[in-house]
This record gives structure tokens, C-alpha cells and sequence, in this order.
């Protein structure tokens, strides 16, 4: 027997040394995979550069979108969002009974896109939602922290599709990424969509962690490569929420995989969105560097617990604290 590079005992010749040079040969490709893909992009952002961008666009765009019919917009494509420690099946309940309240209260205004819970409650909302195109969306996969066995993550998306999830939010491995682990975190990413079949995936980037907006174009181009069919900013759980340059940053990545690939990918800022010219803004940058193909409510979402009585007040010119 011979020790090998890889520490491992084998015969010099025979079946079981070209066994482990296969998979070493299938490793490397594998490894190439990711380099490759990454390979087609630029990922050198230079950080100064957009923060110029951004606030050009703030400053000579946002202005003209910060309208009545925009915040409709805008309201349409908000996901309706619980995620507390202290939720329980009356509280989502009665969050259900508003949205199902909503038309007759404002029948000229648009729905909310979705209703965003923990898994537990997905059945809560199936059974009592009484509007149809409102998305029931579950944040699975060991959220906030997305650190659990792939294979809890797998079942708990699967038990939520069950139960009538029909949008599933997992967060990015963070760990994997930042360590290099590419192929670890896009196998789990791709595992979790063959879970969700045509049920639409969205990974959250958890971008404050991430260290700067290179690796948050990094772990974009990533994410869509394994099969989100959305990229999300931010949990909101941890120290930081959407930022304009986060937003700028993953609208470029997301036309550059539309470019290269055809593949249209979705977006969902959500974290610290405590205010409608937060809104206004992140819809202004999409409308300026993704363009009119994605100013629907099903390519752009807000992810937001607090907002929705902020662009009902706005709209209707006074206070209102429907839900």
C-alpha cells in the first residue's frame, strides 16, 4: 500500500486508485464549475462608484416616482410579514382576517402580494385566506441562521409546501460562502429547489455579513446559478437590513445572469424598510437599471411587517392603521 497525496491508502494500480482519481478529477470539475460561472461576471464593485450611482439616481429619479400611483404599486407588492417570537395561530389568524378584510374596506386599492410566516403557520393562512392570488411565503431552511443539517432544512421546506406554502425564503449558507465552500452552498441551494419543484425559491443574501458589495454580487451570481428564482437582501435579524447600494449592486448582477443566461430572477429587498421613500427608492433603482420588465408585482417584492400602513396613509392623505 502506498499514502497518496489525498492521505489515503491505496494500491498503486488497479480499480480502486482509478476509482479515487475519478473523483478527484470529478471534484476539480466540479470546483471549476463555480469558477466558471463566476468567471463570466465582474465581481470587483467598486464600492465609492456605486454609492455615486445610487445617489444620482436618488437625486435626479427618485423625485418623479415619488407619486399616489407608485405607492399603489408599491403596495401591491408587498409581502405582508410575521416573523416573531411571539406569534401564535391567533395572531396570524387575525393578520389572514385583515387581508381578507382589505377589498371591502379599500376597493380601489390593490392587495398585498403575499403573507410571510414561519412553516408552522403556512396551514393557518391556507385555511382561512379568501383571496386567491395572495402568495402564502414561509421562511424554511433554519431561518434566521440557516444553520441546521441539510437535511432538517429539506424536510421543513417540504412539510411547509405541504401545508400550502407557495413561496419558499431560505438564507444563503453564509458560512459556506464566506468560507470558500461554494459547491456546499450551492448543492444545498439546489437541493432546496428540487424540494420546491415550481414553488418559487427566494435566498436571502443576509448582505451586512456578507463584507462588502463584492461578495454581495458574488453570492448573487451564486444563488441564481444553483436555482433562486429571487434574490433577498436581508433577514432583519441580524445587524443590518436593505441598503440602496445592497439593492443597485444585486440589480446589476441580476441583468448581467439575464444577459448571460435569459433566465429572469426576481427581487425582494426586506430588513430595515421603515419608510415609503425607502420604497420609493429601491423601486426607482430597479426601474433604472433592471428596466419595466421587472416593475411587476410578481419579479419585485418588499419584505416588510410595518409598511403597509405607511404607503396606505400616503395614498389615501391620512393616517390609517388597517393592519
Amino acid at each position: 500500500m502506498a499514502k497518496t497525496e489525498d492521505n489515503k491508502f491505496i494500491k498503486n494500480s488497479g480499480p480502486l486508485k482509478a476509482q479515487v482519481d475519478s473523483q478527484r478529477k470529478a471534484n476539480e470539475s466540479e470546483i471549476d464549475i463555480y469558477e466558471q460561472a463566476l468567471s463570466k461576471y465582474n465581481l470587483d464593485v467598486n464600492e465609492q462608484e456605486v454609492k455615486d450611482a445610487v445617489k444620482k439616481i436618488i437625486e435626479k429619479k427618485v423625485p418623479e416616482n415619488d407619486t399616489v400611483e407608485v405607492k399603489k404599486f408599491l403596495f401591491s407588492c408587498v409581502e405582508l410579514t410575521s416573523l416573531n417570537t411571539t406569534d401564535n395561530e391567533e395572531k396570524i389568524l387575525a393578520m389572514t382576517e385583515k387581508v381578507n378584510q382589505f377589498f371591502i374596506s379599500f376597493p380601489n386599492l390593490p392587495h398585498v402580494a403575499t403573507m410571510c410566516v414561519y412553516p408552522n403557520f403556512a396551514s393557518i393562512i391556507r385555511n382561512s385566506l379568501e383571496i386567491d392570488d395572495v402568495e402564502i411565503a414561509v421562511v424554511a431552511g433554519s431561518f434566521p441562521t440557516s444553520q441546521t443539517f441539510p437535511e432538517i432544512k429539506i424536510a421543513e421546506t417540504a412539510l411547509a409546501i405541504r401545508d400550502g406554502a407557495t413561496n419558499v425564503d431560505i438564507v444563503l449558507s453564509v458560512g459556506k460562502f464566506l468560507n470558500g465552500d461554494y459547491e456546499g452552498m450551492c448543492d444545498e441551494i439546489g437541493e432546496i429547489k428540487e424540494t420546491c419543484g415550481e414553488v418559487p425559491l427566494k435566498v436571502i443574501l443576509e448582505n451586512c455579513l456578507l463584507g462588502g458589495l463584492s461578495n454581495v454580487k458574488k453570492a448573487s451570481i451564486l444563488s441564481m446559478y444553483a436555482g433562486a428564482d429571487y434574490i433577498k437582501t436581508s433577514t432583519g435579524k441580524d445587524k443590518g437590513g436593505a441598503t440602496p447600494e445592497d439593492v443597485y449592486v444585486m440589480c446589476q448582477a441580476i441583468k448581467e445572469y439575464y444577459d448571460e443566461t435569459g433566465i429572469q430572477i426576481g427581487l425582494k429587498p426586506a430588513g430595515g424598510i421603515h419608510s415609503v421613500m425607502d420604497v420609493v427608492v429601491f423601486y426607482t433603482i430597479v426601474k433604472e437599471v433592471l428596466g419595466e420588465k421587472w416593475l411587476t408585482n410578481y419579479w419585485f417584492r418588499i419584505g416588510t411587517s410595518s409598511l403597509a400602513n405607511k404607503l396606505l396613509s400616503e395614498i389615501e392623505g391620512k393616517e390609517i392603521k388597517f393592519f
